[in-house]
């Protein structure tokens, strides 16, 4: 199944281009849910974060649904809840390498149009 990239509706893959190469990137954050023996720690669609903009406002939704929903399961609540949190609040985990891969599966990520070496 295809995640969603969230912030880039309406871009063309060149306007995705010029904003990773002007310094933004694709991020996921991480949020656990405990339902007393079982608990689940899943990842958000994808987020374009462009150059300047934060990840706070974005990782909040799901820094909060670990808050509330992650400590219940026991042992892995507590433990996924802290680590999600702590990731989140890092700002999220960087997929961009992997987004960009999945753009052009053939090329290489060194010859990828999306690489910043010259």
């Amino acid at each position: 199944m295809k995640k969603k990239i969230v912030g880039t509706e309406g871009m063309t893959r060149e306007q995705i281009r010029v904003e990773i190469l002007r310094g933004g990137k694709f991020v996921v954050f991480q949020y656990c849910v405990s339902l007393v023996i079982v608990t689940f720690r899943r990842a958000s669609n994808v987020h374009l974060i462009r150059p300047g903009d934060g990840t706070a406002m974005r990782a909040l939704p799901y820094t909060l649904v670990s808050l509330v929903a992650g400590w219940w399961g026991l042992p892995w609540g507590p433990i996924w809840t802290v680590a999600t949190v702590y990731r989140n609040t890092r700002g999220g985990r960087d997929v961009t390498p992997e987004v960009i891969a999945s753009f052009h599966p053939e090329v290489s990520p060194a010859d990828s149009p999306f690489s910043t070496a010259a």
